[in-house]
C-alpha cells in the first residue's frame, strides 16, 4: 500500500508539471483532471493506510487535510479552466 501511495502521490506533480508545458489549453485541462484522479487515489490510500495502523492519526490528520486542500485546489482549477475553454470556443 506505502507504494501505491508514493506512485499516486508522485504521480500529482508530474502531472500537474507535464500541464503547465502542456501542447494546447485541453492538453492542460486534461493534466490537471489526471492529477486530481490521482489525488484522490492518495486520498484512499492515506485511508488505509491509517486503518492498517501503518500511519498514525496525528500522521494521517495532516497529511489528509493537505490532500484535502489538494482536492479543492485542483477542482477550482480544472473548473475555472474548463469553463475558459468553453467560452473561446
Amino acid at each position: 500500500m506505502s507504494k501505491q501511495l508514493l506512485r499516486s502521490g508522485t504521480s500529482i506533480g508530474a502531472n500537474l508539471s507535464e500541464a503547465m508545458y502542456g501542447v494546447s489549453r485541453n492538453d492542460f485541462i486534461a493534466k490537471v483532471f489526471i492529477s486530481l484522479k490521482e489525488t484522490a487515489e492518495t486520498e484512499y490510500w492515506l485511508e488505509l493506510l491509517n486503518k492498517t495502523d501503518y500511519l498514525s492519526d496525528i500522521e494521517y490528520d495532516s497529511i489528509n487535510k493537505d490532500c484535502k486542500e489538494l482536492i479543492k485546489l485542483l477542482t477550482k482549477i480544472a473548473k475555472t479552466s474548463r469553463e475558459s475553454n468553453k467560452r473561446d470556443s
